[in-house]
């Protein structure tokens, strides 16, 4: 394990064939989006505008990445009926799609079967691993990096056995 965490700028820029994304919370309390998410809930809007303060950054890194030929694809693993946050979520996804990510979703009781590692995680080229640390309440608590390669072929079989069972967005049902 490193100490020193590369930002997902640094990451994805040395991305050569594929960064993966997995999440598995119901709710996640990201600083950064709850002005967004308060206004989502009140109003049912959510900022989609690949422009805007919010997305602008994340849009240009992932056109980028995947201009480079990499693979980003993010794939989520929800209870079900979702929750308001993943509700948000959903509703905010066409704004990845259109940067470029594949993204799929896994309802949790069809993920029983499937040996997942206990945190979310971005797999680097199925060689380095960028564990998501959350607080209880969804908080973020840091991320950590690890090149260990038992921690990255956890990694790869768990988003592989995801990804193969999990519903592409445009075909995803929220219930």
């Amino acid at each position: 394990m490193s100490s020193s965490v590369p930002t997902f700028a640094e990451l994805l820029d040395g991305a050569g064939h594929s960064a993966f994304h997995l999440e598995m919370r119901d709710a996640y309390g990201v600083t950064d989006e709850a002005e967004d998410f308060a206004r989502w809930r009140a109003t049912g809007e959510r900022d989609v505008d690949p422009h805007s303060a919010a997305w602008a950054s994340w849009v240009g890194l992932v056109q980028r990445t995947v201009a480079r030929g990499v693979r980003v694809a993010r794939a989520r693993i929800v209870s079900e009926p979702v929750s308001d946050y993943i509700r948000y979520e959903h509703a905010g996804t066409v704004v990845n799609l259109g940067a470029g990510e594949q993204v799929r979703w896994l309802p949790r009781r069809q993920a029983s079967a499937i040996a997942l590692p206990g945190n979310d995680f971005w797999l680097i080229d199925g060689r380095l691993v960028r564990w998501n640390h959350f607080t209880g309440d969804g908080a973020s608590g840091g991320g950590e990096i690890s090149d260990d390669p038992a921690a990255a072929t956890l990694c790869t079989t768990a988003f592989e056995a995801v990804w193969a069972r999990a519903i592409p967005h445009d075909e995803y049902k929220i219930r």
